[in-house]
């Protein structure tokens, strides 16, 4: 059952989540870890009437590096400084403020390594400009899965939160490395399936970022305690290594927003900005298809681009959910955000690469909604085989794919997936098996866009190794594999379906060389490699 939280939620949040260390500004020895979110808090005797609106940056250095990061409210009387160390060693850091008895603080901390498994942020790779890399220089292919509603498996519980675990626990263990969600969302405009039990059903939480209601909302102020429960969910996607694609607003889910431009506006983007910045898994998205539904224009979004640029000092990625956008401005973000719905996926994608030669290219939603007990929406494509089809052309097209189940997307979750019968759970454990291929053979490292075969697609590093994608049509594949050097390769099939590698074909490499498709449904993924 839903709690009625009331108008204004101001109790404290227990229970919170591993990922950030928290310190008190008093304390004579602070020490952290690299690539780990900081939270040193400052107590305050009095309060403005705003006091969301105060200012309060810090100047943080360490020898050479200077980090100017803004704080924030922080609910009661307290102020807190959030960032994440970039890097080991001593740092020192001294306050600037509106509030009197904050201006000029200033204090010492110790960095230490990093723990063990944290990388640090999200980065275009410097290298390869359409890939992507973490802090620590290891690569990072994202592999996506949208839940619009994870903010709110465990909004209304004060305590803890057990659902959200639940859920992302599954999310990670099957592959998938980047949750794209919203900051908030309120309900769907759509009928829903008369079938859809209550305890899956997340619309019309009665949680809320402002004051007030949904319904009868108070923009003048923002409800801290809705934030310090997002804080939860964003720190336990950290702890598993997902990262948080957060959509700041959304447009056509029922949200009572505040005039665009406005004070109230402003502060609800600044305050999520302020707050979120230093979360190494952060990857902000303005707005989930920013220029439709008559809310924005392309000035708005620019202009929220631009103001989100200035306040974080940590400089996390940015894309805007919206073709229309990236494809007319893509110097104004990092990374490239697609909706290509059509039946020639890879060909699509491919013309999309080439477009744009500089920037990672995400499909974050290309018609695929895999088939749940609930129809939520359907879009074009429901089969789980057809759905990993067009991942594959996506990642085949040097781009990179997004996944939808119907179970978890929207105002519905199914969180437990055990409870499901056998033949009504989604198949994640494809996604699973996408990302140990990726990882096996580095194909975020491999060009796309030469065939070298006579039907089907290719990634390559022209030299070593080639990998293809079969289709399903095939029976048999012949290849011209003119790049590759040596005398003798390996031929190894790999079936997507079942995460399964059979056991490699050694032949004497040749202009042309052929093979027959295993049997069995679906296409399939040949990787050729030379071997001495």
């Amino acid at each position: 059952m839903k709690l009625l939280l009331g108008l204004v939620l101001m109790m404290f949040v227990a229970g919170q989540a591993a990922a950030i260390q928290t310190l008190e500004h008093s304390m004579k020895t602070k020490r952290a870890n690299q690539w780990e979110v900081v939270d040193i808090h400052f107590p305050v005797s009095t309060l403005t009437a705003q006091p969301e609106d105060a200012v309060l940056t810090a100047e943080l250095k360490k020898g050479g590096e200077v980090l100017n990061v803004h704080g924030f409210y922080d609910g009661g009387k307290t102020y807190t400084l959030r960032f994440t160390a970039s890097a080991e060693g001593d740092w020192t850091y001294q306050l600037s403020s509106s509030i009197k008895e904050l201006d000029g603080l200033s204090g010492k901390l110790t960095v230490d390594a990093p723990k063990e498994g944290r990388k640090g942020g999200i980065k275009i790779d410097p290298k390869q400009p359409r890939n992507f890399v973490y802090e620590n220089g290891e690569s990072y292919y994202p592999i996506c899965f949208e839940v619009d509603w994870l903010f709110a498996l465990d909004a209304e519980n004060l305590d803890d939160i057990p659902v959200t675990r639940t859920f992302v626990n599954t999310v990670a263990e099957n592959g998938y490395n980047q949750v794209i969600m919203n900051a908030f969302a309120y309900d769907v405009t759509w009928k829903k399936d008369d079938k859809l039990k209550p305890e899956h059903e997340y619309g019309h939480p009665s949680v809320f970022p402002f004051f007030g209601s949904n319904e009868v909302p108070d923009h003048s102020k923002l409800n801290i305690e809705y934030f310090k429960r997002l804080d939860r969910v964003v720190e336990y996607l950290n702890d598993k290594g997902i990262a948080s694609h957060l959509m700041i607003y959304v447009w056509n889910k029922e949200v009572n927003w505040p005039e665009a431009d406005s004070a109230e506006d402003n502060r609800y983007f600044d305050y999520v900005v302020k707050r979120y910045q230093a979360f190494p898994n952060m990857v902000w998205d303005i707005s989930k298809e920013a220029l439709g539904y008559g809310h924005s224009d392309v000035g708005y979004i620019t202009r929220r681009i631009e103001r989100l640029r200035k306040l974080d000092t940590h400089q996390r990625l940015v894309t805007v959910h919206d073709y229309g956008y990236c494809g007319r401005f893509p110097e104004k973000l990092d990374f490239i955000s697609v909706q290509l719905w059509g039946s020639e996926l890879h060909s699509i994608m491919t013309k999309v690469r080439a477009d744009f030669p500089g920037k990672p290219i995400l499909n974050i939603e290309h018609g695929g909604y895999e088939r749940s007990p609930y129809v939520v929406f359907n879009g074009a494509y429901t089969r789980p085989d057809v759905c990993l089809e067009r991942a594959y052309q996506c990642v085949f097209a040097g781009t990179y794919p997004s996944h939808y189940w119907q179970g978890a997307a929207w105002n519905v979750i199914i969180p437990d997936l055990g409870k499901l019968p056998e033949e009504q759970r989604p198949k994640l454990e494809y996604y699973r098996h996408m990302s140990e291929l990726v990882k096996r053979y580095d194909l975020g490292s491999l060009k796309a866009g030469d065939k070298k075969s006579n039907s089907g697609f290719a990634l390559h590093d022209g030299k070593d190794r080639i990998v293809y994608y079969v289709p399903k049509e095939n029976d048999f594949l012949g290849l011209k594999p003119g790049v590759l050097e040596g005398d003798f390769v390996t031929a190894t099939w790999f079936d997507p379906f079942t995460g399964v590698y059979e056991k490699p074909i050694r032949k004497k490499l040749t202009k042309w060389l052929s093979f027959n498709k295993p049997e069995g449904e679906g296409f399939r993924i040949l990787i050729l490699e030379v071997v001495q």
